[in-house]
């Protein structure tokens, strides 16, 4: 039977499924475990870049916040420790029942676009935009360039795992068929 956090997740998903920017669900078929996909907001350094999270649920959700973490190495904001943990504070003292994902991930979207140096995680982020915001954003954008570069290496390399080189996913491949 299900609990009310698992249910809460249901009614999260089917809601997130209708987005068209956030892409989140479950982890291998784990409600308590999602990965979602964030893009960088438009007319900021962050435009064009995806990012990638972890969110970490437990049986006190909705009552509690997840646990969010970007996985995405090397994001570079005053906001997000440099393990990817985010100080935010609706993960936090501001947290609130009636959020659900999607809310929480437009607030990491927009937390991207406006930082807050004056609560930092990552003091040198912090520093650089308070001193010299040309050159954080300088530094955000070549961030956002590495970061697109690795997914496009790491999804070389999860072809040719699940593929033996004519095209088809191997038997034991988690790719769908398609017919």
């Amino acid at each position: 039977m299900a609990t009310p956090a698992q249910r809460r997740l249901m009614n999260d998903l089917k809601a997130i499924q209708k987005e068209q920017t956030l892409v989140a669900a479950p982890r291998d078929d784990n409600i308590m475990i999602w990965e979602a996909v964030v893009p960088g907001p438009d007319d900021t350094p962050w435009e064009g870049g995806l990012f990638n999270l972890v969110l970490t649920f437990t049986d006190e959700y909705p009552n509690q916040p997840p646990r969010v973490k970007f996985t995405t190495p090397g994001v570079f904001h005053p906001n997000v420790y440099t393990n990817g943990d985010i100080c935010l504070d609706i993960l936090k003292s501001q947290w609130s029942p009636a959020y659900d994902v999607r809310m929480l991930l437009l607030s990491i979207q927009s937390l991207l676009a406006e930082p807050n140096p004056a609560s930092a995680a990552n003091a040198e982020a912090a520093e650089l935009i308070t001193s010299n915001r040309t050159a954080y954003e300088a530094r955000v954008r070549k961030a956002v360039e590495e970061a697109l570069a690795a997914m496009e290496d790491g999804d070389g390399e999860d072809c040719d795992d699940e593929q033996d080189g004519d095209g088809e996913p191997e038997p034991n491949s988690k790719e769908p068929k398609t017919a």
